[in-house]
């Protein structure tokens, strides 16, 4: 399984609570080949540590399910869209026991 770890620095509460809205739906949104694909998906407000205000947790069965929620699930591209207009940094990090990266990729972990 692969863990997809992604944290928001979103300063407005009213933007925060979309994003947590948005994410709440992308479990039954997020379709590949017609079904459902992502394992566990929670979504939960987080003010502990660095401005980091929102955490979204998403888990995969492979790579494979991984990149294509990053590259063409349409849930994920509504949420994506949403956050790139609201955050004032993110940070994200892959683990599992599978993470391999297709040819050309490479695994980051970035924090603006």
């Amino acid at each position: 399984q692969i863990t997809r770890v992604t944290l928001f620095k979103i300063l407005k509460e009213e933007d925060q609570q979309h994003l947590l809205d948005l994410y709440k739906q992308v479990p039954q949104k997020a379709l590949k080949d017609g079904k459902p694909y992502i394992i566990s998906a929670k979504t939960k407000p987080d003010q502990r540590a660095q401005g980091f205000t929102v955490v979204a947790i998403s888990v995969f069965n492979s790579i494979n399910d991984g990149n294509y929620y990053e590259t063409e699930c349409a849930a994920h591209n509504e949420v994506n869209k949403f956050a790139k207009t609201a955050h004032q940094g993110v940070a994200m990090i892959y683990s599992g026991n599978e993470v391999r990266l297709s040819p050309g990729h490479e695994l980051e972990i970035e924090i603006n």
